[in-house]
């Protein structure tokens, strides 16, 4: 746990305050008891003088101001004192449960290529990217990322689009194709014709998304502030209504010692602060409570589907052959040479080192190998490459799960095929089922094909699937469900999803495979990438309103209990105090109680209620 240097000196100053406490009244020396007033008093005395003459701001603190004065004129040091603490601890808890959501877009702004090669007169230089102008030639190697949007005028390539897209799966791209800024070149140099310049460019109009769009999460506001008003007018009317009926000022300074919301303070953040520490025993990190209050308010949960449902890389599913064992042993020999992703999981699955030599290796960029093993000629590859060779396939079934199928042949004779496919992650599918059973709408937003995204979406039971997304759809798709009245969070791991995470309402990350873009603009993050956690976060995220609706609900009757008590002069200022003490205690043991809260099977039957917080979240004008 790493604290500023600010929150140091608060707990400082508040370790102080309570050992003065303490020491006053084992010594019964009320004098001490001013040094918690100093310490504690004076903030809370400079909160409500700036409050009241920048904005005319009546909040709680006049209240606990007045009633520390009038502690004091009285000669009740030892009450004030304990005031100002406990309002002191209220306050720290607070502050240190919100964090300041920044945007930091300097991670994919440094992302952008810096620098690109330019060919003018046949002649090959090395220029800034900002100076790349539209019908520029531009030359691009493998394994670099693409400087400006345009279009491939010679040569081919495998792209890498996740990115832009959230493919997992790289893309083939050959003469006349587009291709867009920000996206990597995994296999094949070509020339390329840019058509936008660099500030124009998708990674930037990306950017500008990410910039855009408007922070929905505001400071969390002190419940006890929302009711400032009214609990002011009361304290008062009740104080003064007292004093002109019995003459007695013991009673209206009691009354205004009582009604300090001392415990309807302490009942938000502590609740806060222990469901976030219940949360993060599962890797579940939240950047402020006001995340979390959205969160239990949220109806619909929208899934990016590479790298948040699914592993995000290619993986051999299924092969299918006469003789897989000779095909498998003469495919991962010939893979071996080649650097493709797919190849690459081929050789991966096949996992052995006894391969074959390969001679008269070649690659057919966008199509697939071909080598000499043994002196049998083999090509691996899509079907365009295995009948521009004249291998027969005729009643070979495409596959309708959108996999990626590699064909084998051996001296022109079909030998069988190879299924890749970017996996499912464990336990999705019983996610999704518990999310349902909590009363959450799932949708599936990919860049996906048609059929890819259906196939994933049937397999895990998503009945709303939007597919071909670019960011921009994303977004645009949360803003249409906010504006019919729909509680949206997003969980997501790619810069793409950046945006998308940012518009939500509350925004969840990947975080041991996303993109510090991602983790950034989102306001929870799942650090082990475990989906399964989310019903979990959920869960707590509910429990937590009630938890606070019920502290506050409690205050509330104890601070109108007490004041009754004091009209009728059955309590003193100290005695008021000391109610306030076991206030805020049956508060805090009561929040504590999130802090081993688990998701049972009762609460997807039965989701919890809200409670009396759902409308103190609302403004009050």
């Amino acid at each position: 746990m790493r604290f500023t240097k600010y929150q140091i000196i608060d707990i400082t100053l508040i370790s102080i305050s309570i050992i003065s406490l303490i020491t006053s009244f084992v010594l019964s020396l009320d004098y001490i008891s001013w040094i918690s007033v100093i310490l504690c008093g004076i903030p809370i005395f400079k909160e409500c003088i700036e409050g009241l003459v920048t904005k005319f701001d009546i909040k709680a603190n006049l209240l606990v101001s007045i009633a520390i004065i009038a502690s004091i004129i009285i000669g009740e040091v030892f009450a004030a004192g304990e005031i100002a603490t406990i309002m002191a601890i209220g306050g720290f808890l607070e502050e240190y449960t919100v964090s300041k959501t920044q945007v930091k877009i300097k991670e994919l702004a440094n992302m952008t290529h810096q620098f690109a090669t330019r060919i003018r007169n046949g002649i090959e230089e090395r220029i800034p990217v900002e100076n790349v102008q539209v019908g520029d030639i531009l030359k691009v190697l493998p394994g670099e990322s693409i400087p400006t949007d345009g279009i491939i005028i010679k040569g081919e390539a495998s792209i890498n689009q996740s990115t832009l897209t959230g493919e997992s799966l790289p893309i083939d791209k050959k003469e006349n194709d587009e291709i867009y800024s920000g996206t990597i070149n995994l296999y094949g140099s070509f020339t390329m014709k840019a058509t936008k310049i660099s500030q124009d460019s998708s990674l930037q109009r990306l950017i500008k998304l990410v910039e855009s769009s408007k922070p929905e999460n505001a400071k969390i506001v002190r419940t006890a502030d929302k009711w400032a008003t009214l609990i002011v007018v009361i304290a008062f009317a009740a104080s003064v209504l007292t004093y002109l009926y019995t003459f007695e000022i013991i009673r209206s300074v009691t009354i205004l010692v009582v009604f300090c919301p001392c415990a309807l303070v302490l009942a938000t953040p502590t609740a806060i602060m222990a469901a976030i520490g219940n949360l993060t025993k599962y890797g579940i990190l939240i950047k402020d409570g006001q995340s979390l209050e959205e969160l239990a308010h949220v109806d619909e949960l929208i899934f990016d589907k590479t790298g948040t449902l699914t592993n995000g890389t290619p993986k051999v599913v299924n092969v299918t052959s006469d003789n897989p064992e000779e095909m498998m042993y003469l495919i991962s020999s010939l893979e071996s040479k080649s650097e493709h992703p797919l190849a690459k999981a081929i050789v991966q699955h096949y996992n052995s080192n006894d391969l074959a030599k390969v001679d008269n290796f070649k690659i057919h960029i966008g199509e697939g190998v071909s080598g000499s093993i043994n002196g049998s000629r083999i090509i691996a590859g899509n079907k365009k490459l295995l009948k521009s060779e004249n291998v027969p396939l005729d009643g070979i079934a495409e596959c309708q799960n959108g996999e990626i199928q590699i064909y084998v042949a051996k001296d022109g004779e079909y030998l069988g095929c190879v299924y890749l496919a970017d996996t499912l992650r464990k336990n999705t599918s019983k996610t999704i089922r518990r999310l349902k059973g909590l009363r959450i709408k799932t949708t599936l937003l990919t860049g996906d094909n048609e059929k890819t995204a259906k196939y994933i979406a049937e397999k895990i039971k998503i009945r709303n699937v939007k597919f071909n997304c670019l960011p921009q759809d994303k977004t645009e798709y949360i803003a249409r469900e906010q504006i019919l009245g729909h509680k949206v969070a997003m969980i997501g791991d790619g810069i793409n999803d950046a945006p998308s995470l940012k518009k939500a309402n509350v925004g969840i990350a990947m975080g041991n495979i996303g993109s510090d873009i991602s983790v950034d603009a989102s306001n929870i993050t799942l650090v082990n990438d475990n989906i399964d956690d989310v019903p979990q976060l959920i869960a707590v995220a509910r429990r937590s309103i009630k938890v606070i609706s019920t502290g506050i609900a409690f205050a509330l009757a104890l601070n109108i209990v007490a004041m009754a008590l004091a009209i009728l002069g059955l309590l003193n200022p100290i005695e008021g105090a000391l109610i306030h003490n076991i206030g805020s205690v049956i508060v805090i043991v009561y929040s504590s109680t999130l802090v081993n809260y688990k998701i049972s099977k009762k609460d997807c039957r039965n989701p919890q209620k809200l409670g009396i917080t759902k409308t103190l979240n609302k403004p009050m004008t």
